[in-house]
């Protein structure tokens, strides 16, 4: 009987383009890929998405970004975000993306496509700390909406001298620590699949 392989959507939490998160996004990708993921990169640029506003809700709906990223959400078991840290706290664009995608959908109720999502945290940061900071907000957020986020995470600190030139990390002791919560997310997956 072949294993069971986890989708895992790789939202990074930037949309900066050369943005340290959506490198380290990239390279976790690739490492879950190899550890029983199949991994799906999300660019949030490509999701446009007005500032959440309850009236601009009520007279359109969700934006067509909020669809789509929404639709894409649910054809996931799982979610790895790769953040970087803005003031302490996570950027103003995933915070409203993981807003619009909480909100009601059709005939669904509200938190519906997140609901036991199983979530891991990674942070980017050219600053020592990693964007340690910013996770204990992402992680209060995403167990609000039902998400089941696991213990295991992981901050790169100095991230802007992290990456080799093809991308992965070329610290072997930081890619290991990136496989560990990538392993740890799929097993946790598959397990609540059983």
């Amino acid at each position: 009987m072949a294993a069971m392989v986890t989708r895992i959507l790789v939202v990074a939490g930037s949309t900066r383009s050369d943005a340290l998160s959506k490198k380290l996004g990239r390279a976790a990708a690739k490492i879950a890929d190899l550890n029983g993921g199949a991994s799906t990169f999300v660019d949030l640029r490509d999701y446009a998405m007005p500032l959440y506003d309850g009236d601009l809700e009520a007279a359109e709906g969700l934006p067509e970004g909020a669809v789509r990223l929404r639709q894409l959400l649910l054809q996931h078991e799982a979610v790895l975000f790769a953040s970087p840290e803005y003031n302490a706290s996570i950027p103003a664009v995933l915070k409203n993306a993981i807003d619009w995608l909480s909100r009601p959908y059709a005939k669904d109720p509200g938190v519906v496509a997140w609901k036991g999502k199983v979530a891991a945290l990674l942070s980017s940061s050219p600053g020592a700390l990693g964007g340690l900071r910013g996770l204990v907000h992402l992680r209060q957020i995403l167990m609000n909406v039902g998400c089941v986020v696991i213990n295991e995470q992981f901050a790169l600190g100095n991230a802007g001298a992290a990456f080799a030139p093809d991308g992965h990390l070329a610290d072997a002791k930081q890619s290991a620590a990136v496989q560990a919560v990538v392993q740890r997310l799929v097993h946790y997956t598959q397990r609540l699949a059983n």
